[in-house]
């Protein structure tokens, strides 16, 4: 006790609190009614299980399932638990392909087969030397031979009976593995069991309870097609074809390609003016980029630039971007760094032009989204190798289909970020703005795009970068620009020429991004 007399209160007052959390009793028979409405058979046995879960405190309950134990993952599928199923399926698959070595696996095979041929072989240079000896020549060399390679089957045949001697061992050793494993399975199985009566308490139509015979049955089966295929395959030498290699029939791939190959070259033909268009409509596009920066004299455009820069992102971004644009300059990039910027620039436009309006429309339509969305994931995961390939064919080489190709792969970005802004703004804010006499266009022009306009800018920067990172596989179809400088260095190995044009665009990448930045944290501060 302290001059105050504290003490004894504050320890009464806990031992009190000790005392009320003991009095605390659970309704054992309705935990026990509910738990037999989630185990279903056998649920004495889980219900005493789960109590003497809930009443352990080491970290592995003392509990035993013997129908795990025998039965393995297959338990584990009656009773819904797919996880343990799988994950004790795919194990013990390893205890079976060493339990089926063991037991009729031709261990030793290889080098048995090696020490064969290495007789016949040998057998064939003492024929020779007995003919050379016969005809009165020197045979020794082939005997020498013959005896090597007599000497090599051999020790090829000590090396496969000792690989079949230890067959025993490797026996025993997936036996005890999968001893083990189901020990493990049996002595964790009603933990797992427990989590999922959890879950399904919380969520009865959604988890699994009870034994549900499709399960056993759909376990089975999978067990059936998995287990004996894979142990087939690892433990008996000459497996047949069609395990190893699917039974894939050459013609149809020659007539799906042809097929694809006529209706490319079909619609080329179609909508070649259709396409003549949408190339000039983008060399239009690209040509007044050009001119402004390439026509433009170097120190115009240099100090509007950094200007710029300045303006919109302070002094260091201004200083940053004279220091690259002083190093494009000075290693002779400048022009077609220049010619770089243009492509993006006009890539970039194009995506903004077409992507923040299909994101606003995808942002209020969610039926429009979904429909869209797989198209969104085809552009940005398939491979910009593959769809430069009808984009060859029907727009050709050069510039403009660089730019088309460069569309492709960087307009997702603006269009699932824009689609997200507009789908973030609060339904209380648009709600509050009907309510004031907003109509649909002053809704989405003063409220929807400026609370939007975080996520949009995000989405832009995002298409730059990804546009920029486009320059040199624009080259590849006949691009010009950095890209063209990095292909050249690859054909040619130019380690030097390589590196120093990488730094280019890099420095341009970041002083777009720098710049990007700078503006969406201006307007952001506003």
């Amino acid at each position: 006790m302290n001059d105050t007399g504290r003490m004894p209160e504050v320890a009464l007052d806990e031992a009190a609190a000790h005392a009320a959390v003991r009095d605390i009793e659970v309704d054992r028979k309705a935990l026990d009614a509910s738990i037999a409405e989630f185990a279903g058979p056998n649920a004495d046995y889980y219900a005493r299980a789960f109590h003497r879960i809930h009443e352990t405190t080491g970290p592995i309950p003392r509990t035993f399932n013997l129908a795990a134990f025998l039965a393995g993952p297959f338990w584990a599928a009656a009773r819904g638990a797919w996880g343990m199923f799988w994950t004790f399926l795919i194990v013990e698959i390893i205890a079976f392909v060493q339990i089926g070595r063991g037991t009729w696996g031709q261990l030793g095979a290889d080098a048995l087969a090696q020490a064969e041929r290495q007789a016949a072989r040998a057998q064939q240079f003492l024929d020779r030397a007995a003919e050379a000896a016969a005809a009165g020549q020197d045979a020794s060399r082939f005997e020498t031979l013959g005896n090597n390679l007599m000497r090599a089957a051999e020790r090829s045949r000590e090396t496969a009976e000792a690989a079949a001697a230890d067959a025993n061992m490797i026996l025993l050793t997936g036996l005890g593995f999968l001893l083990a494993l189901r020990l493990v399975q049996a002595l964790w199985a009603n933990s797992v069991y427990e989590k999922q009566y959890s879950r399904w308490r919380v969520d009865p139509a959604g988890v699994a309870s009870g034994r549900r015979p499709f399960n056993m049955a759909l376990g089975i089966a999978l067990g059936i097609v998995i287990i004996p295929l894979t142990v087939y395959r690892f433990t008996v030498e000459g497996v047949a074809e069609w395990i190893t290699t699917f039974p894939a029939d050459p013609d149809i791939y020659s007539n799906s390609a042809r097929w694809l190959e006529g209706v490319i070259d079909d619609a080329a033909r179609g909508g070649a003016g259709a396409f003549d268009g949408i190339v000039l409509a983008v060399r239009q596009i690209l040509d007044a980029i050009s001119l402004a920066l390439i026509g433009t004299p170097w120190l115009v455009v240099m100090t509007v630039i950094i200007v710029v820069g300045w303006r919109v992102a302070g002094p260091r971004v201004a200083i940053f971007t004279a220091a690259a644009l002083a190093y494009i300059a000075f290693l002779g990039y400048w022009e077609i760094a220049m010619e770089t910027v243009a492509l993006v620039g006009a890539a970039v436009v194009l995506c903004v032009v077409i992507g923040i309006p299909l994101g606003i429309w995808f942002g209020k339509s969610p039926r429009a989204y979904r429909i869209a969305e797989p198209v969104l994931d085809l552009m940005q995961t398939l491979p910009a190798f593959v769809y430069l390939i009808p984009i060859i064919a029907f727009f050709g080489t050069g510039n403009p289909p660089g730019i088309l190709a460069t569309i492709i792969f960087g307009m997702p970005p603006v269009i699932r970020l824009t689609a997200l802004g507009v789908r973030g703004v609060p339904d209380s804010i648009k709600e509050a703005a009907t309510a004031f006499g907003a109509t649909r266009w002053e809704l989405l022009k003063d409220v929807e795009l400026p609370l939007a306009q975080p996520s949009i800018m995000t989405g832009v920067n995002q298409t730059i970068l990804m546009c920029l990172s486009m320059v040199v596989i624009i080259s590849l179809i006949g691009g010009g620009g950095l890209g063209q400088v990095i292909l050249e260095a690859l054909q040619f190995a130019a380690k030097g020429p390589g590196l120093l044009g990488g730094f280019a665009i890099l420095f341009v990448a970041m002083v777009i991004d720098r710049i990007v930045q700078g503006a969406f944290r201006r307007a952001d501060q506003k």
